[in-house]
Formats: C-alpha cells, sequence, structure tokens
C-alpha cells in the first residue's frame, strides 16, 4: 500500500528551474562603495538587487529611468485641460446646429454673434497656453535630454 502512494506523486506546488542558482558569494563594500552601489541600483530601477548586481558583473546593459514629478504633473493638467477644450468644441458645433434648427436665421445670427466673441476670446487663452507650454519645453524639458 505505501508503495502506491509513494509512486503516485502529488503534480502540486512549483515547477523546479531548469538553470536553479544555486552558487553564493559574499563580498563587503565600504560606506562610500555601498552608497555608490544604492545610488546607481535605486537609479536603475530593477526590483531586484541581485539581479542588479550580476548584470553589472556580466556586463550587461542598464537602463536608467529618470522621473521628474513636476514635468509629469504639469502633462497630466495640460492633458486633462486639452480633453476640456475639445469637449468645448464639441459642444459649440452642438450649440450651432440647434440654433439654426429652432430659431429664425436671424435670431440664431444674434446669439451666433455673441457665441463669436466669447469663441475669440478662447482662442486668444489658447495661443497663451501653447506659449506658457513652449516655455516650460524649452526651459525644464529640453535640459534632461
Amino acid at each position: 500500500m505505501n508503495d502506491n502512494r509513494n509512486s503516485k506523486q502529488n503534480k502540486c506546488g512549483r515547477k523546479p528551474k531548469l538553470n536553479p542558482s544555486i552558487h553564493r558569494h559574499v563580498f563587503r563594500l565600504t560606506d562610500e562603495e555601498n552608497a555608490k552601489l544604492l545610488s546607481l541600483f535605486e537609479a536603475s530601477g530593477m526590483p531586484n538587487k541581485a539581479k542588479f548586481i550580476i548584470s553589472q558583473v556580466f556586463g550587461k546593459e542598464m537602463k536608467s529611468v529618470k522621473i521628474d514629478k513636476g514635468t509629469v504633473d504639469f502633462y497630466m493638467r495640460l492633458t486633462s485641460f486639452h480633453s476640456q477644450f475639445r469637449a468645448i468644441g464639441v459642444n459649440y458645433n452642438q450649440i450651432v446646429k440647434l440654433l439654426y434648427r429652432h430659431f429664425s436665421e436671424k435670431k440664431a445670427a444674434a446669439f451666433l454673434y455673441k457665441l463669436e466673441k466669447q469663441t475669440a476670446e478662447m482662442a486668444v487663452l489658447c495661443q497663451k497656453i501653447i506659449q506658457i507650454t513652449e516655455e516650460f519645453e524649452a526651459k525644464h524639458l529640453k535640459k534632461q535630454r
């Protein structure tokens, strides 16, 4: 009876690795060396310190990604503002259609004249936004590249 149990092994659990890492090496660093290693590790963005060290020892390519929170925040706000601006454009088209559908042409033209003034103000605002974006790009984004 025991022979039957031993011959039928459960197929559960983790699959064994094809090439397991069984060799261990220990080395010691000075405070300066450790600080430099940790800063390089954080800049690499790798989740595992051991894999980072192996990639450095064997000369694999290391990628370093720096994320500027201010730039990301500016980009997100600009994107949301742009989507709002597009929504206004869609609403503008719908208003023009409704005006011509429900009012006489003379009355619709009077309303469109008022709407046209607001549109001109919005165009000026849009130009200012583009100018601010270009200034931000020239001052902050070009320096990083």
